[in-house]
């Protein structure tokens, strides 16, 4: 996906909160320096906010020429639109969609809503599939211990609201490869987490509805269910990944930072442990 620079213009206006050159006017919630890097930084970035770190707009302008023209640009857009930024604000995302919609036209593409998010499609009605940012082998211990390690520097740093962020990034990271190395074609990711949860529980046979396995086991299964149907709304309210409702605490932080741990890790040994099994077909689900 790649976008003109009236385009990035417009957009970094949203992710920023900054006035709009015409009207004088933010039309969305203001991110501070620091809110802007971890909220880039959910997209495969490692900065960190410091002295001689650039103006606000100057950083957003520049992070967005960089997605230009890759498939993580439309996961940014849809995560600047995502109705929870804008929970307890004067501001609307529909407002803010319809303005990065004047510009996105331009290049070919537009942004609508669907269910509560906003997904970017072309112009033809197809929409752009949205990629998870993380390059490194999403299903190995190591890339697991180092989000976990990224995770545990923010809880002692007291970063508790970053913690929380990369807890949920590294269980959709996994979740995302483990569905792409399970079946052939699989179906887009559209930000819905417990949906691709279940979906991946099928394929790992961990569905908690098997009648063939013990009630114990059935129970924990569901218990994971309830993990991760918790974790994405904890980091939505909580996180600094939204304009959070509740200032998360040291102890929210690290359950949700070994709630993470536990569950990928047991995904990862189970997927390991299956792992000579065919690849299925999408029509044969």
């Amino acid at each position: 996906m790649k976008i003109a620079a009236r385009a990035i213009s417009a957009l970094a206006h949203v992710i920023t909160g900054d006035a709009l050159p015409k009207s004088k006017k933010p039309i969305s919630p203001y991110l501070s320096g620091p809110k802007l890097v971890e909220f880039f930084n959910e997209f495969g970035g490692n900065d960190q906010y410091g002295q001689g770190f650039p103006s606000r707009w100057k950083f957003a302008e520049d992070k967005l020429r960089e997605h230009n023209d890759s498939e993580t640009l439309a996961a940014i857009i849809t995560e600047a639109l995502f109705s929870a930024r804008f929970l307890d604000s004067e501001f609307s995302a529909d407002v803010c969609a319809g303005h990065v919609n004047q510009y996105l036209r331009f290049d070919g593409f537009e942004v609508k809503l669907v269910g509560d998010k906003y997904v970017v499609r072309n112009l033809l009605g197809d929409v752009i599939r949205v990629v998870n940012p993380f390059k490194e082998d999403k299903l190995s211990h190591q890339f697991i211990a180092e989000q976990i390690d990224k995770a545990d520097s923010k809880i002692a740093s007291g970063d508790y609201s970053g913690a929380i962020t990369n807890a949920r990034s590294l269980v959709e990271a996994v979740l995302v490869e483990l569905e792409s190395r399970l079946i052939a074609v699989p179906p887009s990711y559209d930000g819905d987490l417990s949906k691709l949860y279940k979906r991946v529980q099928k394929l790992l046979q961990l569905d908690p509805s098997r009648t063939d396995i013990a009630e114990s086991l059935r129970m924990v299964l569901s218990g994971l269910s309830s993990i991760v149907a918790g974790l994405a709304p904890m980091r939505n309210r909580m996180s600094d990944a939204h304009a959070s409702n509740y200032r998360p605490a040291k102890r929210h932080a690290k359950l949700a930072v070994n709630v993470a741990k536990t569950l990928t890790d047991f995904l990862h040994e189970t997927f390991e442990f299956q792992n000579g099994r065919k690849i299925v077909s999408a029509k044969s689900k």
